[in-house]
């Protein structure tokens, strides 16, 4: 089934003229990213050009999405805009509150009985706004958008930071906060930095057990976690080409873990075959007549030093299968070199758990790989001495590999498949263990690997790999495993290898689903009821923030001083806060409590300047507000990576935190702070954050003539009577300080 045709054909239509006028501004070939970018822009035709990495501009995406995590929130708030219905397709997809302890269909009865409160809210307030819903099972939002919704050449925002994984179909695909949902929703422009552009030219061919997952597993450990920030990657290359789209998606998907805006391919003949093979046929005929708009210029991949702001090359022919991690996604060893490094770094050389599957490697070219080496693993007499877990990426994807025996391969050595959701990727794990803390080692397909986030133990060195990597290395029980090279004992005590892996890239006899576990909205929803019971502790109706009281601030307390990498989860854990993200003063009990002290170097316990004593970072802050007491939370660089949750921004806001002063931000979260009406502000020169002591108080000199690229100056009074006085940067537009003055940007939308 094509969703949406008309709107694709109205973005089709429109792309030719606007691309051209676009090419005239600008005097010369455009890129894809460029191409997509300048046709959806909010006024239509382009009139200008923009400069990468410094314009402000507005967009008109064409389409959002939703998961149930961060959908609660963003809900709440469009009801709180006073639409009718939403302005653009959109959709809300429940995979984040299925908890994986004892399979597939445990698990999801078990998320039935305990979520059910959030699911009929969701249901509920989307038949209500014309909103389309994925119900519990249907699969993980990023697989359900891939199967049904992207589209080459057009763009979309969505709730979660890996909804960049559409540009694997061609997609300018963004992860947002819900509060940049909310403004498409309701029929606003949508604000974004132009970004700059990074180039990936790839040649050569995969072959043997390296796949897609390498490629951004190598890109990770060439930019970093950071090096993508403010960036597009667009993808190009006969290499490229070569690649399945899933595959494509992959790569895609993991581009959040460097930072990167998005990530993006020019369309092809394997976007062409996935579409068709996925129920789209008439989306690919539309795409194929207009398919050179949706690739860049041929000038521009024949010369891209001229036209990207850095160029990366890599030859797939001679790339090896990596395994990136622990504790950062962009540790990047080739595995030839893994084995050693183990032994090197003092790894827990014992493989515990592995764990294929999540948003970035779920599909059915994913499973057919990961199977084909359990095939020959029983029948070679192999089980698994690892616990070992698959998970299916949509209902569709689960349903057609159970059909085609894939699932039963995984069974035979020992696998166990979970519900088709988020799961242990995003925390939402009960892990089988006999110590919660031990030192152990795990290794996944998934995206992120940061300290905690899998099981909540600090001590689990979480590796990320391809699933046949994963697989392989399962069957092992061991990290030092290399299946390129070693060989394995049997039940026989056979010395035997393992041959490299087979996959599919659509499966032969065609996709299948019996439900797809899909809701149309009601054509009209104005007798809808959305129903929030008062003593709820799921679910709480939004109250406004206060406005700025236009004064300048003076004597804010220091709330913390965070060192080091402080995530989004750090700021705002998941796993079993997750109940709460529809409950914006229950989950603000967990704020910040990941965060490192950089006084006394631990987590959740920052001094309290009321009393002198020292004691959680919630309760702290609680105790500030209610003394009214503004506070500033300091940070390190890249401050708030990883994931889009804006509770990240809405929590530290709810509680009393008027301002967070960084060396760096991570794009989305500094968006979601201004979205709530926080001051996000960098210092100007990165080593005063050595000058901020634990009993400072905070005033802000000329706050009242606060500008676009006008610095801010900040007094630092220090408990011995001295004091520092540094200049801090921001990055607000006029429209931004006008969030900023208002509260908060729905406050104003509501104005």
């Amino acid at each position: 089934m094509a969703f949406d045709l008309p709107m694709i054909r109205t973005v089709y239509e429109r792309m030719p003229e606007r691309i051209q006028a676009a090419r005239q501004l600008l005097g010369r070939p455009l890129s894809l990213t460029e191409k997509i970018l300048y046709s959806h822009l909010w006024e239509g035709q382009p009139s200008q050009a923009f400069e990468r990495g410094k314009s402000y501009v507005d967009f008109a995406p064409d389409r959002v999405a939703m998961q149930d995590a961060t959908a609660q929130m963003a809900l709440l708030q469009f009801m709180s805009a006073g639409r009718k219905k939403v302005a653009v397709p959109s959709t809300v997809h429940c995979d984040h509150l299925i908890q994986a302890k004892d399979g597939a269909s445990a698990d999801l009865r078990s998320a039935l009985d305990k979520s059910s409160e959030v699911f009929d809210f969701l249901q509920s307030v989307s038949n209500k706004y014309g909103i389309g819903f994925w119900e519990p099972g249907a699969g993980i939002i990023h697989q359900v958008v891939l199967e049904n919704y992207a589209f080459p050449g057009g763009m979309m925002i969505g709730t979660d930071s890996h909804t960049v994984n559409a540009g694997g179909l061609g997609m300018v695909a963004i992860g947002v906060g819900g509060a940049d949902a909310v403004d498409v929703m309701a029929g606003m422009a949508w604000e974004l930095k132009f970004p700059k552009l990074i180039g990936v030219k790839l040649t050569g061919r995969l072959s043997g057990w390296t796949s897609a997952k390498d490629v951004i597993l190598k890109v990770a450990g060439i930019l970093t976690v950071k090096g993508g920030t403010g960036a597009i990657l667009e993808y190009f290359g006969d290499g490229a080409e070569s690649l399945s789209c899933t595959g494509k998606g992959t790569i895609c998907n993991m581009g959040a873990e460097i930072g990167a805006t998005t990530s993006t391919f020019g369309y092809d003949a394997k976007m062409g075959d996935y579409l068709r093979g996925t129920g789209r046929a008439e989306v690919a005929d539309l795409a194929d007549a207009i398919r050179a708009h949706l690739n860049a210029d041929p000038e521009v991949y024949a010369d891209p030093a001229r036209y990207f702001d850095q160029v990366i090359e890599i030859d797939l022919s001679t790339l090896e299968p990596h395994v990136n991690g622990p504790f950062t996604p962009d540790l990047a060893t080739p595995i030839s070199q893994f084995a050693e490094a183990v032994r090197t770094q003092g790894w827990p050389e014992t493989l515990e758990v592995g764990l294929i599957g999540s948003c970035t490697n779920s599909s059915y070219e994913d499973l057919t790989r990961a199977a084909s080496v359990a095939r020959q693993a029983k029948d070679k007499k192999l089980k698994v001495q690892s616990e070992f877990t698959i998970t299916p990426g949509s209902e569709q994807v689960r349903y057609t590999a159970e059909r085609d025996g894939l699932l039963s391969d995984f069974d035979a050595i020992g696998g166990v498949v979970l519900a088709n959701a988020c799961g242990p990727c995003i925390g939402q794990w009960a892990r089988h263990t006999d110590d919660p803390n031990r030192k152990n080692s795990i290794i996944t397909s998934f995206n992120r690997n940061f300290a905690k986030r899998n099981d909540g133990n600090p001590n689990t060195h979480s590796f990320v790999a391809s699933p046949e990597i994963v697989t392989a290395l399962a069957i092992a029980g061991k990290l030092s495993f290399n299946p390129l090279k070693d060989k394995l004992i049997n039940e026989e005590g056979q010395e035997v290898f393992l041959d490299e892996p087979r996959g599919l890239e659509m499966p032969p006899k065609g996709f299948d689903v019996k439900d797809p576990g899909y809701h149309e909205p009601a054509a009209d929803g104005s007798a809808v009821s959305v129903v929030i019971k008062e003593d709820s502790e799921r679910l709480q109706k939004l109250d406004p923030f206060k406005p700025w009281n236009g004064q300048n601030w003076e004597g804010l307390y220091l709330l913390i001083k965070a060192q080091g990498k402080c995530t989004t989860d750090h700021i705002s854990m998941a796993g079993p806060w997750l109940r709460f993200r529809g409950h914006l003063d229950n989950i603000s009990n967990n704020t910040l409590t990941g965060a490192v002290n950089a006084f006394n170097g631990k987590t959740d316990s920052v001094k309290n300047q009321l009393d002198g004593a020292y004691g959680a970072v919630p309760a702290t802050q609680r105790a500030y507000k209610a003394a009214g007491i503004g506070s500033v939370v300091v940070g390190d660089h890249n401050y708030g990576e990883g994931s889009s949750r804006e509770h990240a921004a809405m929590q530290p806001r709810h509680l009393g935190v008027l301002a967070v002063l960084v060396k760096s931000f991570a794009r989305i979260h500094e968006t979601n702070l201004k979205k709530q009406g926080m001051l996000a502000i960098t210092f100007a020169y990165e080593a005063d954050y050595d000058k901020i002591r634990e009993d400072d108080r905070f005033d802000f000199l000329d706050l009242t003539e606060m500008a676009p690229e006008r610095p801010l100056k900040l007094r630092l009074r220090h408990s011995d009577g001295s004091s520092d006085e540094i200049s801090v940067l921001h990055s607000y537009n006029a429209q931004q300080i006008e969030w900023f003055k208002a509260g908060s940007a729905l406050n104003l939308m509501k104005d």
